[in-house]
């Protein structure tokens, strides 16, 4: 996972802070934008492990503070939930114009609420996901009800909510009364996932009927069992981002990481095309694979180099050679570790010493051996590293014959 710290500005000029999450192995097939919880932040912990499950499947994900929360500029006290949706929109704009439009946008709790609405202003999106979303934004209320009466007296109070104070204002209790979800998710018209825990005692699993009744077909409903609001067991929020991972891509345009109609007779084949810098496509036997760079080198880094690919070739022959030997003894071998690094070094006997530019390839390997092997064994065993075929292959001299095909 790449993780990078976007600013962006709201509709009223102020910078709002994000992270940006891209995935480790490949350019992100599509964007998404997260919007957290009631008086949350982008860093809660169920929020991160849901990107963190996302961006595992090739999406990248922008997490951001609503205005006046975490990081981001202005005062929570003058914000309100239109402007959480004013918030997703202008996130919507920034990755348009700096990556690319987001086509999934993900919402916890009133977050949840707020992506509905987001939605249906921004057309690049394809599909939404809820997760523990009241059916109504004015459902925030019985959270305020300590002072609700002050509130309508005098026009904002401070109010306590999951152990912080927060000045809430007339004008943001107004605006729940102004919204109605279910009008909104009934013309969406856009796939919809709503995921909610049966045991959710903040937002009561109601909610999430009420949204899925209201909504038009293709529409789906999780089942969050056993899981909190806040989803603070991390196999629940890893599950979460997971489901949301499978159940967009029916809906999004995903390609192939690595296109599986490369076609060959041989048992390697490599693919690149100009504009894809290092990143090479592989079909090795009836498996398909990346190849590339270091980013220090100017790639992408979303697979292993060459030089790894031949360094992980003799590591795995040296392990397999080796516990088929120790089998066929009937030695208590457990389990090998070989592992493997390639360099260019000085070489300690050749015709070219004296001259400091005189390096061979070398390969650094370095075996582990687990079971109650006596010492007599262990020096057979690394003989007979030196003798697995690939080893073999690298000392002997060898020929590459090279032909145009077409």
């Amino acid at each position: 996972m790449s993780l990078q710290k976007v600013t962006f500005s709201n509709k009223e000029g102020q910078h709002l802070v994000g992270r940006l999450e891209l995935p480790a192995d490949q350019h992100p097939h599509n964007y998404a934008i997260f919007a957290h919880c009631f008086t949350c932040t982008k860093n809660l912990v169920a929020v991160k492990n849901i990107s963190k499950a996302l961006t595992s499947n090739g999406f990248a994900v922008l997490r951001f503070d609503f205005t006046g929360l975490g990081e981001s500029e202005g005062d929570f006290a003058d914000t309100n939930f239109s402007g959480n949706v004013d918030d997703l929109v202008a996130a919507a704009d920034f990755l348009g114009e700096n990556y690319e439009a987001p086509t999934l946008l993900i919402g916890h709790s009133l977050g949840g609420a707020a992506v509905i609405f987001a939605a249906a202003e921004i057309n690049s999106v394809k599909a939404v996901a809820t997760i523990g979303a009241p059916s109504n934004p004015v459902h925030v209320k019985h959270l305020l009800k300590s002072g609700l009466e002050e509130i309508e007296a005098t026009g904002e109070a401070v109010v306590n909510l999951s152990g912080r104070d927060f000045k809430i204002k007339k004008q943001f209790v107004d605006d729940l009364a102004t919204k109605s979800l279910p009008e909104t998710a009934k013309a969406l018209r856009k796939p919809l996932l709503i995921m909610h825990s049966p045991q959710d005692d903040t937002v009561g699993i109601k909610n999430a009927e009420e949204i899925y009744v209201a909504a038009h077909h293709p529409k789906s409903f999780v089942s969050l069992d056993g899981a909190d609001h806040l989803l603070f067991n991390k196999e629940d929020s890893r599950y979460v981002g997971e489901v949301i991972s499978g159940w967009a891509k029916r809906y999004l345009p995903v390609g192939e990481r690595v296109d599986p109609s490369l076609r060959t007779k041989h048992q390697v084949m490599a693919s690149l095309a100009a504009s894809d810098g290092f990143t090479t496509q592989m079909k090795v036997g009836n498996h398909y694979l990346l190849a590339d760079e270091p980013e220090s080198f100017g790639g992408n880094d979303f697979g292993p180099s060459p030089y790894e690919l031949v360094s992980a070739g003799l590591s795995a022959c040296t392990v397999m050679t080796v516990q088929m030997y120790a089998k066929r003894k009937g030695w208590p071998l457990e389990n090998i570790e070989v592992h493997t690094s390639y360099s260019k070094t000085h070489a300690e006997d050749c015709e070219n010493c004296e001259m400091d530019s005189a390096k061979i390839d070398t390969f650094h390997r370095e075996i582990k051996l687990t079971g109650d092997l006596d010492e007599k064994q262990k020096t057979r065993i690394l003989q007979i590293a030196d003798k697995c075929p690939v080893h073999k292959t690298l000392h002997s001299e060898t020929q590459i014959i090279t032909k145009l095909i077409h």
